[in-house]
């Protein structure tokens, strides 16, 4: 068999959270799970953004995650990673991402490619929080 014909990668979930803690028996500990984040005013930062990929197959890859606006533009680009997995194993990949500014309320989109191509694409809602009026007496 040739390398090509056994290397394969399926991407099993994505998740977006605060922050990961790699822990005793090197489980993930994920922390603040969200698909949507609610904000006063636009513009407005996170601070800290952690996207999650668990990967199942057999070979080595390079992947990559981006954050697009609502209308498209890539707002986010991480570095390509590389990481291999074991036959009949498993990878999980964490990507982080700080001083993500958002400008406006609606989709956004985490972009997950495996080797240059895109394998998957997940929302990410941003909500603009409405005040209640305020009175004066």
């Amino acid at each position: 068999m040739t390398e090509s014909s056994t290397k394969r990668a399926e991407l099993i979930y994505t998740i977006v959270c605060d922050d990961v803690r790699v822990e005793i028996g090197n489980k993930l500990s994920l922390m603040g799970v969200f698909e949507n984040v609610f904000f006063a005013a636009f513009p407005s930062l996170l601070l800290k953004v952690a996207i999650v990929n668990h990967w199942e197959g057999a070979g080595e890859f390079e992947t990559q995650v981006r954050i697009l606006h609502p209308d498209g533009r890539e707002m986010a680009v991480a570095a390509p990673s590389r990481f291999s997995i074991d036959p009949n194993g498993y990878a999980d990949n964490v990507t982080f991402f700080t001083n993500l500014g958002f400008d406006r309320a609606g989709p956004y989109v985490v972009r997950v490619t495996l080797d240059g191509r895109t394998v998957a694409e997940k929302r990410l809602f941003a909500h603009l929080i409405q005040q209640p009026p305020t009175t004066v007496n």
